[in-house]
Protein backbone atom coordinates (compact mmCIF):
# COMPACT_ATOMS: atom_id res chain seq x y z
CA UNK A 1 0.00 0.00 0.00
CA UNK A 2 1.43 3.31 -0.73
CA UNK A 3 -0.04 6.81 0.66
CA UNK A 4 -0.69 9.23 -2.02
CA UNK A 5 -2.55 11.77 -0.10
CA UNK A 6 -2.84 12.18 3.60
CA UNK A 7 -5.66 13.81 5.19
CA UNK A 8 -7.21 13.66 8.77
CA UNK A 9 -10.17 11.07 9.14
CA UNK A 10 -12.43 13.01 11.94
CA UNK A 11 -13.41 10.48 14.90
CA UNK A 12 -15.61 10.95 17.77
CA UNK A 13 -13.80 13.20 20.17
CA UNK A 14 -14.73 14.84 23.89
CA UNK A 15 -14.96 18.44 22.99
CA UNK A 16 -15.41 19.59 26.82
CA UNK A 17 -16.52 23.45 25.56
CA UNK A 18 -19.31 21.78 23.48
CA UNK A 19 -20.17 19.34 26.36
CA UNK A 20 -20.21 22.00 28.75
CA UNK A 21 -22.04 24.61 26.94
CA UNK A 22 -24.49 21.45 25.79
CA UNK A 23 -24.65 20.62 29.30
CA UNK A 24 -25.54 24.44 30.91
CA UNK A 25 -28.50 25.22 28.32
CA UNK A 26 -29.99 21.80 28.66
CA UNK A 27 -29.79 22.35 32.80
CA UNK A 28 -31.62 25.71 32.11
CA UNK A 29 -34.19 24.53 29.60
CA UNK A 30 -35.19 22.11 31.98
CA UNK A 31 -35.65 24.87 34.87
CA UNK A 32 -36.96 27.53 32.74
CA UNK A 33 -39.40 25.38 30.14
CA UNK A 34 -40.68 27.36 27.13
CA UNK A 35 -38.76 30.46 28.18
CA UNK A 36 -35.52 29.31 27.52
CA UNK A 37 -36.92 27.84 24.35
CA UNK A 38 -37.62 31.11 23.75
CA UNK A 39 -34.70 33.04 25.36
CA UNK A 40 -32.21 31.22 22.78
CA UNK A 41 -34.32 31.16 19.56
CA UNK A 42 -34.20 34.63 20.03
CA UNK A 43 -30.33 34.81 20.40
CA UNK A 44 -29.20 32.05 18.00
CA UNK A 45 -31.89 32.01 15.28
CA UNK A 46 -33.50 35.91 15.56
CA UNK A 47 -36.93 33.81 15.55
CA UNK A 48 -39.52 34.60 18.28
CA UNK A 49 -42.81 33.88 17.59
CA UNK A 50 -45.84 33.99 19.29
CA UNK A 51 -46.12 30.06 18.93
CA UNK A 52 -43.47 27.75 18.11
CA UNK A 53 -45.93 24.94 16.79
CA UNK A 54 -47.28 25.23 13.21
CA UNK A 55 -51.21 25.45 12.87
CA UNK A 56 -52.51 23.44 10.34
CA UNK A 57 -53.77 26.45 8.34
CA UNK A 58 -49.63 27.22 8.44
CA UNK A 59 -48.76 24.03 7.08
CA UNK A 60 -51.41 24.29 4.34
CA UNK A 61 -49.78 27.83 3.52
CA UNK A 62 -46.39 26.64 3.70
CA UNK A 63 -47.29 23.65 1.07
CA UNK A 64 -49.15 26.09 -1.06
CA UNK A 65 -45.73 27.91 -1.58
CA UNK A 66 -44.16 24.95 -2.85
CA UNK A 67 -43.72 23.94 -6.72
CA UNK A 68 -46.10 21.52 -7.84
CA UNK A 69 -42.63 19.35 -9.30
CA UNK A 70 -40.90 19.95 -6.00
CA UNK A 71 -44.48 18.01 -4.08
CA UNK A 72 -44.12 15.61 -7.15
CA UNK A 73 -40.63 14.76 -6.25
CA UNK A 74 -40.81 14.81 -2.71
CA UNK A 75 -43.69 12.11 -2.92
CA UNK A 76 -41.21 10.16 -5.26
CA UNK A 77 -38.71 10.09 -2.76
CA UNK A 78 -41.14 9.59 0.41
CA UNK A 79 -42.67 6.58 -1.46
CA UNK A 80 -39.29 4.60 -2.02
CA UNK A 81 -38.29 5.43 1.35
CA UNK A 82 -41.54 4.12 2.45
CA UNK A 83 -42.07 0.79 0.04
CA UNK A 84 -38.63 -0.16 1.64
CA UNK A 85 -39.25 0.21 5.13
CA UNK A 86 -42.42 -2.05 4.72
CA UNK A 87 -40.03 -4.38 2.84
CA UNK A 88 -37.88 -4.57 5.96
CA UNK A 89 -40.90 -4.78 8.28
CA UNK A 90 -42.19 -7.64 6.43
CA UNK A 91 -38.31 -9.34 7.67
CA UNK A 92 -39.12 -8.74 11.24
CA UNK A 93 -41.23 -11.75 12.70
CA UNK A 94 -42.34 -12.49 15.64
CA UNK A 95 -41.04 -16.11 17.22
CA UNK A 96 -42.67 -18.58 19.55
CA UNK A 97 -40.85 -22.32 20.23
CA UNK A 98 -41.25 -24.76 22.76
CA UNK A 99 -37.65 -25.60 23.74
CA UNK A 100 -38.28 -28.52 25.59
CA UNK A 101 -41.57 -30.03 26.58
CA UNK A 102 -43.47 -27.60 28.41
CA UNK A 103 -41.37 -24.75 27.74
CA UNK A 104 -42.69 -22.01 25.65
CA UNK A 105 -40.31 -18.91 24.53
CA UNK A 106 -40.77 -16.29 22.43
CA UNK A 107 -40.53 -12.34 21.33
CA UNK A 108 -42.47 -9.90 20.04
CA UNK A 109 -41.57 -6.41 18.33
CA UNK A 110 -42.89 -3.71 20.00
CA UNK A 111 -42.97 0.17 18.54
CA UNK A 112 -42.12 2.75 20.57
CA UNK A 113 -44.52 5.37 21.91
CA UNK A 114 -43.35 7.94 20.55
CA UNK A 115 -40.46 9.75 18.33
CA UNK A 116 -38.61 13.19 17.95
CA UNK A 117 -37.50 13.94 14.68
CA UNK A 118 -35.00 16.76 14.13
CA UNK A 119 -34.99 18.12 10.58
CA UNK A 120 -31.81 20.16 10.16
CA UNK A 121 -30.92 23.45 8.35
CA UNK A 122 -28.47 25.80 8.38
CA UNK A 123 -26.20 25.78 5.52
CA UNK A 124 -28.48 23.67 3.40
CA UNK A 125 -32.42 23.14 3.93
CA UNK A 126 -32.18 19.40 4.17
CA UNK A 127 -35.63 18.84 4.15
CA UNK A 128 -34.68 15.11 2.79
CA UNK A 129 -34.04 14.26 5.99
CA UNK A 130 -37.54 14.55 7.15
CA UNK A 131 -38.65 10.96 5.53
CA UNK A 132 -35.80 9.30 6.65
CA UNK A 133 -36.45 9.80 10.40
CA UNK A 134 -40.56 9.92 10.00
CA UNK A 135 -41.42 7.13 7.83
CA UNK A 136 -39.58 3.92 9.14
CA UNK A 137 -41.16 5.25 12.84
CA UNK A 138 -44.13 5.12 11.25
CA UNK A 139 -44.22 2.05 9.51
CA UNK A 140 -43.28 0.55 12.74
CA UNK A 141 -46.18 1.59 14.36
CA UNK A 142 -45.11 4.49 16.44
CA UNK A 143 -48.37 6.25 17.14
CA UNK A 144 -46.85 9.65 17.84
CA UNK A 145 -44.12 11.38 15.99
CA UNK A 146 -43.43 14.93 16.86
CA UNK A 147 -41.04 16.87 14.60
CA UNK A 148 -38.56 19.90 14.73
CA UNK A 149 -36.59 22.30 12.08
CA UNK A 150 -34.87 25.39 12.64
CA UNK A 151 -36.15 28.91 11.18
CA UNK A 152 -34.52 30.25 8.08
CA UNK A 153 -32.96 33.11 10.53
CA UNK A 154 -35.31 35.75 10.93
CA UNK A 155 -37.75 34.44 8.70
CA UNK A 156 -39.93 31.04 9.42
CA UNK A 157 -39.54 28.35 7.81
CA UNK A 158 -38.53 26.60 4.73
CA UNK A 159 -41.73 25.75 2.94
CA UNK A 160 -40.30 22.73 1.07
CA UNK A 161 -39.45 21.13 4.54
CA UNK A 162 -42.59 21.24 6.49
CA UNK A 163 -43.94 19.46 2.95
CA UNK A 164 -41.71 16.80 3.71
CA UNK A 165 -42.44 16.81 7.39
CA UNK A 166 -46.08 16.41 6.98
CA UNK A 167 -46.20 14.44 3.92
CA UNK A 168 -43.70 11.77 5.94
CA UNK A 169 -46.45 11.94 8.91
CA UNK A 170 -45.18 14.36 11.56
CA UNK A 171 -48.33 14.57 14.09
CA UNK A 172 -47.14 18.45 15.15
CA UNK A 173 -44.20 20.58 13.57
CA UNK A 174 -42.07 22.84 15.43
CA UNK A 175 -40.11 25.62 14.05
CA UNK A 176 -37.15 25.54 16.40
CA UNK A 177 -33.59 24.50 15.97
CA UNK A 178 -30.56 22.76 17.93
CA UNK A 179 -30.11 22.01 21.51
CA UNK A 180 -33.97 23.90 22.42
CA UNK A 181 -35.55 21.53 19.98
CA UNK A 182 -33.70 18.09 21.48
CA UNK A 183 -35.23 19.91 24.86
CA UNK A 184 -38.50 20.60 23.82
CA UNK A 185 -38.96 16.70 22.73
CA UNK A 186 -37.24 14.80 25.72
CA UNK A 187 -38.21 17.15 28.56
CA UNK A 188 -42.09 17.48 26.91
CA UNK A 189 -42.15 21.15 26.91
CA UNK A 190 -45.00 23.22 25.10
CA UNK A 191 -47.78 20.91 25.66
CA UNK A 192 -45.52 17.53 24.03
CA UNK A 193 -45.17 14.43 26.19
CA UNK A 194 -41.51 13.49 26.76
CA UNK A 195 -40.77 11.31 23.89
CA UNK A 196 -39.17 7.82 23.68
CA UNK A 197 -36.70 7.69 21.07
CA UNK A 198 -35.29 10.94 19.53
CA UNK A 199 -33.91 10.62 16.02
CA UNK A 200 -31.97 13.06 12.84
CA UNK A 201 -28.90 14.17 12.15
CA UNK A 202 -27.88 17.97 13.48
CA UNK A 203 -24.59 19.66 13.81
CA UNK A 204 -22.01 18.75 16.84
CA UNK A 205 -24.32 20.35 19.29
CA UNK A 206 -26.73 18.42 18.26
CA UNK A 207 -25.53 15.29 18.82
CA UNK A 208 -23.98 16.34 22.12
CA UNK A 209 -27.23 17.16 23.17
CA UNK A 210 -28.61 13.39 22.05
CA UNK A 211 -25.63 12.13 24.00
CA UNK A 212 -26.48 13.54 27.24
CA UNK A 213 -29.86 12.76 26.51
CA UNK A 214 -29.69 9.55 26.24
CA UNK A 215 -30.54 7.54 29.30
CA UNK A 216 -33.50 9.84 29.44
CA UNK A 217 -35.16 8.76 26.18
CA UNK A 218 -33.39 6.55 23.82
CA UNK A 219 -31.41 8.03 20.68
CA UNK A 220 -30.75 6.76 16.80
CA UNK A 221 -27.03 7.01 16.67
CA UNK A 222 -24.37 9.86 16.93
CA UNK A 223 -24.19 10.97 13.18
CA UNK A 224 -20.69 13.36 12.69
CA UNK A 225 -19.76 15.41 9.38
CA UNK A 226 -20.39 12.78 6.69
CA UNK A 227 -18.03 10.70 4.73
CA UNK A 228 -17.73 9.21 1.59
CA UNK A 229 -15.09 6.25 0.92
CA UNK A 230 -14.73 5.18 -2.93
CA UNK A 231 -12.79 1.40 -3.93
CA UNK A 232 -11.57 2.63 -7.49
CA UNK A 233 -9.45 0.16 -9.77
CA UNK A 234 -8.06 0.95 -12.87
CA UNK A 235 -11.60 0.02 -15.01
CA UNK A 236 -13.03 2.74 -13.58
CA UNK A 237 -13.82 6.45 -14.49
CA UNK A 238 -11.63 8.91 -12.77
CA UNK A 239 -13.67 11.58 -13.34
CA UNK A 240 -16.76 9.60 -11.91
CA UNK A 241 -15.06 8.96 -9.57
CA UNK A 242 -13.87 12.52 -8.60
CA UNK A 243 -17.03 13.83 -9.65
CA UNK A 244 -18.98 11.49 -6.56
CA UNK A 245 -16.03 12.31 -4.09
CA UNK A 246 -16.80 16.44 -4.37
CA UNK A 247 -20.26 15.49 -3.90
CA UNK A 248 -19.97 14.45 -0.11
CA UNK A 249 -16.79 17.23 0.27
CA UNK A 250 -19.32 20.20 -0.37
CA UNK A 251 -21.52 19.40 2.94
CA UNK A 252 -18.75 20.53 5.46
CA UNK A 253 -15.41 21.16 6.11
CA UNK A 254 -15.28 18.35 8.20
CA UNK A 255 -16.02 15.68 5.57
CA UNK A 256 -14.62 12.74 5.22
CA UNK A 257 -13.27 12.16 1.91
CA UNK A 258 -11.35 9.20 0.96
CA UNK A 259 -10.15 7.17 -2.20
CA UNK A 260 -8.45 3.90 -2.54
CA UNK A 261 -7.23 2.59 -5.85
CA UNK A 262 -5.22 -0.35 -6.90
CA UNK A 263 -2.52 1.38 -8.97
CA UNK A 264 -0.81 4.84 -8.54
CA UNK A 265 -1.49 5.76 -11.99
CA UNK A 266 -5.25 6.03 -11.48
CA UNK A 267 -4.75 7.50 -7.82
CA UNK A 268 -3.14 10.26 -9.73
CA UNK A 269 -5.51 10.47 -12.50
CA UNK A 270 -8.44 10.82 -10.09
CA UNK A 271 -6.65 13.35 -8.51
CA UNK A 272 -6.18 15.73 -11.43
CA UNK A 273 -9.40 15.31 -12.42
CA UNK A 274 -10.53 15.89 -8.63
CA UNK A 275 -8.71 19.32 -8.94
CA UNK A 276 -9.81 20.51 -12.01
CA UNK A 277 -13.60 19.96 -11.25
CA UNK A 278 -13.16 21.19 -7.87
CA UNK A 279 -11.79 24.68 -9.59
CA UNK A 280 -15.19 25.69 -11.35
CA UNK A 281 -17.39 23.98 -8.15
CA UNK A 282 -19.90 26.69 -7.21
CA UNK A 283 -19.45 25.16 -3.56
CA UNK A 284 -15.35 25.07 -3.51
CA UNK A 285 -14.83 27.45 -0.41
CA UNK A 286 -16.50 24.59 1.48
CA UNK A 287 -15.38 21.57 -0.39
CA UNK A 288 -11.70 22.45 -0.82
CA UNK A 289 -11.27 22.30 2.85
CA UNK A 290 -12.77 18.97 3.38
CA UNK A 291 -10.37 18.25 0.83
CA UNK A 292 -7.12 19.88 1.70
CA UNK A 293 -7.86 18.83 5.71
CA UNK A 294 -9.74 15.38 5.47
CA UNK A 295 -8.63 14.20 1.47
CA UNK A 296 -7.00 10.73 1.90
CA UNK A 297 -5.70 8.75 -0.91
CA UNK A 298 -4.16 5.06 -0.73
CA UNK A 299 -3.14 2.80 -3.87
CA UNK A 300 -3.54 -0.54 -2.31
CA UNK A 301 -1.31 -3.58 -3.35
CA UNK A 302 -4.46 -6.02 -3.97
CA UNK A 303 -8.09 -5.98 -3.13
CA UNK A 304 -7.47 -7.69 -0.58
CA UNK A 305 -5.90 -4.89 1.19
CA UNK A 306 -8.23 -2.32 -0.05
CA UNK A 307 -10.80 -4.45 1.52
CA UNK A 308 -8.47 -4.39 4.86
CA UNK A 309 -8.27 -0.21 4.37
CA UNK A 310 -11.82 0.29 3.36
CA UNK A 311 -12.72 -1.44 6.34
CA UNK A 312 -10.63 0.28 9.01
CA UNK A 313 -11.82 3.28 7.80
CA UNK A 314 -15.50 2.24 8.25
CA UNK A 315 -16.96 4.69 6.49
CA UNK A 316 -20.41 6.65 6.47
CA UNK A 317 -21.25 6.14 2.75
CA UNK A 318 -18.68 3.54 0.41
CA UNK A 319 -18.90 3.34 -3.55
CA UNK A 320 -17.52 0.71 -5.54
CA UNK A 321 -16.30 1.55 -9.20
CA UNK A 322 -14.74 -2.31 -9.70
CA UNK A 323 -15.02 -4.56 -11.60
CA UNK A 324 -15.25 -7.53 -10.12
CA UNK A 325 -17.97 -6.26 -7.61
CA UNK A 326 -19.33 -9.39 -6.00
CA UNK A 327 -16.19 -10.07 -4.66
CA UNK A 328 -16.04 -7.03 -2.56
CA UNK A 329 -19.75 -6.79 -1.95
CA UNK A 330 -18.71 -10.42 -0.14
CA UNK A 331 -16.11 -9.72 1.68
CA UNK A 332 -16.63 -5.97 3.23
CA UNK A 333 -18.14 -5.53 6.49
CA UNK A 334 -17.96 -2.06 7.86
CA UNK A 335 -19.98 0.66 5.97
CA UNK A 336 -23.01 2.37 6.63
CA UNK A 337 -24.71 1.99 3.29
CA UNK A 338 -23.01 0.06 0.14
CA UNK A 339 -23.37 1.63 -3.22
CA UNK A 340 -22.82 -0.64 -6.20
CA UNK A 341 -21.43 0.37 -9.54
CA UNK A 342 -21.04 3.62 -10.91
CA UNK A 343 -25.01 3.29 -12.51
CA UNK A 344 -25.27 4.69 -7.88
CA UNK A 345 -24.17 7.37 -6.25
CA UNK A 346 -24.69 8.54 -2.60
CA UNK A 347 -26.82 11.46 -3.45
CA UNK A 348 -29.38 8.43 -5.03
CA UNK A 349 -29.16 6.83 -1.40
CA UNK A 350 -29.22 11.10 0.17
CA UNK A 351 -32.27 11.77 -1.94
CA UNK A 352 -34.32 9.77 -3.96
CA UNK A 353 -33.67 6.21 -3.95
CA UNK A 354 -35.13 4.76 -0.66
CA UNK A 355 -32.36 3.38 2.10
CA UNK A 356 -31.63 5.95 4.56
CA UNK A 357 -29.59 8.65 5.12
CA UNK A 358 -29.13 8.51 8.58
CA UNK A 359 -26.16 6.37 9.01
CA UNK A 360 -23.05 5.62 10.90
CA UNK A 361 -19.70 8.04 10.81
CA UNK A 362 -16.41 8.13 12.70
CA UNK A 363 -15.55 4.27 12.27
CA UNK A 364 -19.26 4.08 14.05
CA UNK A 365 -19.78 1.62 11.54
CA UNK A 366 -18.03 -1.20 13.24
CA UNK A 367 -20.54 -1.88 15.64
CA UNK A 368 -23.99 -0.41 13.78
CA UNK A 369 -25.63 0.28 11.06
CA UNK A 370 -27.93 3.56 10.19
CA UNK A 371 -31.64 4.31 10.89
CA UNK A 372 -34.23 1.46 9.86
CA UNK A 373 -37.46 0.48 10.51
CA UNK A 374 -35.78 -1.83 12.99
CA UNK A 375 -34.54 1.37 15.38
CA UNK A 376 -38.02 1.97 16.17
CA UNK A 377 -39.07 -1.49 17.63
CA UNK A 378 -38.22 -3.35 20.99
CA UNK A 379 -37.83 -7.37 20.48
CA UNK A 380 -39.30 -7.98 23.68
CA UNK A 381 -39.63 -11.77 25.38
CA UNK A 382 -41.96 -13.51 26.96
CA UNK A 383 -42.21 -17.03 28.12
CA UNK A 384 -44.70 -19.52 29.45
CA UNK A 385 -44.93 -22.92 30.66
CA UNK A 386 -47.01 -25.64 32.15
CA UNK A 387 -46.70 -27.10 35.49
CA UNK A 388 -44.84 -30.10 34.89
CA UNK A 389 -42.26 -28.02 33.19
CA UNK A 390 -41.98 -25.61 36.10
CA UNK A 391 -41.11 -27.95 38.50
CA UNK A 392 -38.36 -29.57 36.34
CA UNK A 393 -36.76 -25.72 36.04
CA UNK A 394 -37.48 -25.00 39.24
CA UNK A 395 -35.07 -27.86 40.81
CA UNK A 396 -32.91 -26.44 38.55
CA UNK A 397 -33.27 -22.67 39.63
CA UNK A 398 -33.69 -23.47 43.23
CA UNK A 399 -29.92 -25.82 43.37
CA UNK A 400 -28.14 -22.30 41.39
CA UNK A 401 -29.53 -19.70 43.46
CA UNK A 402 -28.31 -21.46 46.24
CA UNK A 403 -24.76 -21.73 44.61
CA UNK A 404 -24.94 -17.84 43.70
CA UNK A 405 -26.03 -17.53 47.90
CA UNK A 406 -29.38 -15.87 46.23
CA UNK A 407 -32.18 -17.51 49.02
CA UNK A 408 -35.26 -14.98 47.93
CA UNK A 409 -34.68 -16.40 44.71
CA UNK A 410 -34.25 -20.09 45.54
CA UNK A 411 -37.64 -19.65 47.59
CA UNK A 412 -39.51 -18.78 44.38
CA UNK A 413 -38.32 -21.59 42.84
CA UNK A 414 -39.13 -24.29 45.55
CA UNK A 415 -42.95 -22.92 46.62
CA UNK A 416 -43.55 -23.99 42.73
CA UNK A 417 -41.57 -27.42 43.52
CA UNK A 418 -43.93 -27.60 46.79
CA UNK A 419 -47.11 -26.22 44.92
CA UNK A 420 -47.15 -28.33 42.07
CA UNK A 421 -44.94 -31.39 42.43
CA UNK A 422 -47.49 -34.57 42.32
Amino acid sequence: MKVIKQGRQRLFEHDAETATTVSRMLSELERDGMDAVRRYSRQFDDWDPSTFELTPRQIEEAIGQVSEQAIADTDYCQGNVRRFAEAQLKTLLPLEVEIRPGVILGHRHIPVNSVGSYIPGGRYPMFGSAQMSIIPARVAGVKKVIACTPPVKGKGWYPATINAMHKAGAERIFIVGGIPAMALMAFGLDGVEPVDVLCGAGNRFVAEAKRQLFGRCGIDLLAGPTEILVIADDSADPSLVACDLLGQAEHDPNSGVCLICLSETFAQQSIAELEKQLAVLPTREVASLAWRDHGIVYAADSPDEAIALSDKYAPEHLELHVADEDYYFRNLTNYGSLFIGDETTVAYGDKTIGTNHILPTSRAARYTGGVWVGKFLKTCTYQRMTREASVETAAVTERQCILENMPAHAITARVRIDRWKK
